[in-house]
């Protein structure tokens, strides 16, 4: 019975020797599950040591994953787990019997080790149990991959195991238990630190607005910012101005936690669900050639402006910018292309264009409200899993328009429960000039003109980003210059400050 068997990459011959293999090819110590049940069984103090790494599931011996369900379940309500004790809840136990009852309990106490060396055997029984895990899993794959199915599309196959091995990978992670007041004082000294250390006081990503990183602190990992707006409100030209911003400031370099990455800006994954990638890149050069967008899609452009557009064009391919616009993207998928470019080329920051042409996991019945709540608590899950601020573009319902107040509120988010319950940080982009510019009144009445027309240029390039949540900061208002013809935000510049601040 006490053995160690360690998984034969040959399994094959071994298969027609014994029929026995493909049991005993799986990795497993029967030792070291026996002297840690021992120990439980000797001191029950020992299980609180080991019950944050391992489960009753993690047993390769059925009867040795029983005997410790009995006795953490004991422990659990303040009793005593010992041989005389889990005997009367075992003696029935087939499995049990067949080692000989009662004696094995007596026998497992009695060959126990020092508890010094519980945490060792726990952490080896674990990862035997994964080793085994990863098998079963490869099988399954294989076994998928056989079976010619019409419902079950190769791709779908791969995203389905790549989730199932990121599934593995987190477990155990989570479960870190009370820290001292100590150790959580000290980890929030080093980021007061690192923000005060960083050019602009931030502890985050900056956004390259310098009144909106005054808000935010920055963008934070694992933080999901919704970022909302009616049609023509700039949503998507925001995005990708903050997008550029960062993957153009990037700098990679040793961090103050000694790791290797970005110490400035980062590197920028954009899902692109609505534009493709040309149109998008279209934007991106506009803003940083000064060039009309309009004009770059007709090729209207004198010799200087298309010199200033190839300039630009060159100076931006370094630029860390990642962008997909793969149509009606399933969560599932955007999580596995997420993992596999931050495995891959780093990935600081996710944006998603927008939150509405993302596809749930498409069960047969679900409502669309059910859908958008499974899509927002994807992507908060993304920014925890991955470590990295995600920003979603909403939409928002056309209630704002029936009103005389046209900034938006939490509540005109659409399906707005979950996507607001879910986000760390909601923004809504306001540009009240749209809305005036349409009030325009005629021509002959020359007062509502002449009011019209000072409110026009009151207004004109300034666009306004309204901050209705945030968990973790103040919530208000930013005010921002917007230039429509290069699709540019930027930081507005305000009366009394006498020097221009920078246009990003």
């Amino acid at each position: 019975m006490s053995q160690v068997t360690a998984f034969d990459p040959t399994g094959g011959k071994q298969a027609e020797d014994s029929a026995d293999t493909s049991v005993d090819a799986l990795p497993h110590s029967i030792e070291a599950e026996q002297q840690l049940l021992g120990a439980i069984l000797t001191n029950n103090d020992v299980y609180d040591r080991v019950a944050s790494i391992l489960a009753a599931r993690h047993f390769y011996d059925p009867v040795h994953a029983r005997i410790y369900e009995v006795a953490a379940a004991r422990i659990a309500k303040n009793q005593l787990a010992s041989p005389v004790t889990l005997k009367a809840f075992m003696e029935e136990e087939p499995g049990l019997k067949e080692l000989g009852g009662g004696a094995y309990l007596v026998r497992l106490a009695g060959a126990a080790v020092s508890s010094f060396a519980v945490r060792d055997y726990a952490q080896m029984i674990y990862d035997l149990a994964v080793r085994r895990e990863l098998i079963s899993l490869g099988r399954d794959i294989s076994a998928k991959a056989a079976k010619v199915d019409v419902a079950s599309e190769p791709r779908e196959q791969i995203v389905e195991a790549e989730q199932a091995l990121y599934t593995m990978a987190e477990q155990g992670q989570g479960e870190k238990g009370f820290v001292s007041f100590l150790r959580a004082v000290t980890d929030a000294v080093n980021v007061a630190n690192a923000a005060y250390q960083r050019e602009g006081q931030l502890s985050g990503i900056s956004t390259g607005l310098v009144d909106m990183d005054k808000k935010l602190g920055g963008l934070h990992p694992s933080d999901l910012l919704i970022l909302a707006g009616r049609p023509s409100m700039g949503k998507t030209s925001l995005a990708t101005n903050i997008a550029f911003n960062i993957a153009k400031a990037y700098r990679r370099g040793t961090r103050p936690d000694g790791t290797d990455g970005a110490v400035e800006g980062g590197v920028v994954g954009f899902y692109s669900l609505e534009m493709s990638a040309e149109q998008l890149a279209a934007r991106i050069l506009s803003e940083a050639s000064e060039v009309p967008s309009e004009q770059i899609r007709r090729g209207d452009m004198t010799e200087e402006e298309f010199r200033r557009f190839v300039e630009a064009a060159k100076s931006l391919e370094a630029c860390p910018l990642y962008i997909d616009d793969t149509p009606a993207l399933p969560i599932a998928q955007l999580a596995a292309r997420a993992r596999r470019l931050k495995r891959t080329h780093g990935l600081d920051v996710l944006m998603v264009d927008y939150l509405q042409l993302v596809r749930g996991s498409g069960k047969s019945g679900e409502s669309r409200v059910n859908e958008i709540a499974e899509i927002s608590m994807g992507l908060k899950a993304i920014a925890k899993e991955l470590n990295i601020p995600v920003i979603a573009l909403s939409q928002l319902s056309r209630q704002v328009e029936s009103r005389d107040d046209k900034r938006p509120q939490l509540s005109d988010l659409r399906e707005s429960g979950s996507i607001e319950q879910d986000a760390d940080v909601v923004m809504f982009v306001f540009r009240e000039e749209y809305y005036v510019e349409r009030e325009k009144p005629s021509d002959d009445r020359l007062e509502e003109m002449a009011a019209w027309q000072e409110r026009m240029e009151r207004l004109h390039g300034k666009a306004e980003v309204i901050i209705g949540k945030q968990r973790h900061g103040p919530i208000g208002t930013v005010e921002l210059s917007f230039e429509g013809r290069f699709t540019r935000f930027g930081n507005l510049v305000k009366p009394w400050q006498n020097t221009q601040v920078e246009q990003f």
